[in-house]
């Protein structure tokens, strides 16, 4: 019997003090049981405190790395993460098309933890018409949805409208996180397009200040849910329980003088395989 790794493609930025971006993904990946490859948009002058410079990859180095792991390796489903420019979006966009990836998750990272602005103000509408669509989940907090649709998020009353609006026609499903709201429980809201559903996420809010790569290990998490045979609703709960327990388990753990890390270990699971 041959076996294969659940595999999961991360496109994303990399953060030199480990926190998110690909450092974040991998981690959060391979505690999901499944095997990280990666293909690197920029490197960022990172640590706890916040980010100091950002220097771009090449284009062609982009879509090398693409390239690479798609046409040997290839993947069960593909994390989108920091894409800085438009050209970056448009070049991730041709390749996912050229393979004919339909598992994408993507994070649509404008604005880190500190935050510093992430993303050129003219990528912003090529993600929303190139990438968006070919996305079969979108996990927004509550400053990106409101620059993806261009309203006022006021409350927790709002996501279901909210969310609808970026399905695009309920053809994307959308995990709307909710930390950005006051409250001790925050309720992130999932809305399956391919069923039409609702499923409410609830938490306790933590008091931490470790909360560098959430949303990356979210989607990642997410993502290898995905790759590894969920449905959508038990992917966002499967999602929503890494992301929560790793916050809860690393509230008290100093590294740094800023917003330190979760704790992407705090149930690594075997390497799992899927057999064929």
């Amino acid at each position: 019997m041959v076996q294969k790794y659940y595999r999961v493609l991360t496109i994303a930025g990399s953060d030199s003090g480990g926190g998110a971006g690909i450092q974040a993904d991998i981690k959060a990946i391979s505690a999901m049981g499944c095997y990280a490859t990666t293909a690197i948009t920029a490197v960022t002058v990172q640590n706890t405190i916040g980010v100091q410079a950002v220097l771009p990859v090449p284009l062609d180095i982009l879509e090398g790395q693409i390239d690479a792991v798609l046409s040997d390796i290839g993947t069960d489903a593909i994390k989108i993460g920091m894409l800085h420019s438009a050209e970056v979006v448009n070049l991730v966009a041709n390749k996912i098309k050229q393979y004919g990836i339909t598992n994408v998750v993507l994070d649509p990272v404008m604005v880190s933890t500190s935050g510093h602005q992430l993303i050129e103000e003219n990528a912003i509408e090529h993600i929303k018409q190139r990438l968006i669509p070919l996305a079969r989940v979108i996990t927004p907090n509550i400053p990106e949805a409101e620059i993806l649709t261009g309203c006022k998020i006021t409350g927790e009353q709002d996501f279901k409208d909210i969310a609808r609006k970026l399905s695009n026609n309920k053809s994307i499903s959308v995990l709307l996180k909710a930390g950005h709201l006051d409250g001790d429980t925050l309720v992130d809201y999932f809305y399956n397009a391919e069923e039409d559903t609702f499923t409410l996420l609830p938490s306790k809010r933590v008091n931490t200040r470790n909360t560098h790569g959430t949303g990356c290990t979210l989607s990642s998490a997410f993502a290898s849910a995905l790759a590894r045979g969920e449905n959508l609703t038990m992917a966002a709960l499967s999602a929503k329980h890494f992301i929560e327990q790793a916050i809860i388990s690393g509230a008290d753990i100093e590294i740094g003088h800023g917003h330190g890390p979760v704790n992407h270990s705090f149930n690594p699971s075997k390497m799992l395989f899927n057999d064929i």
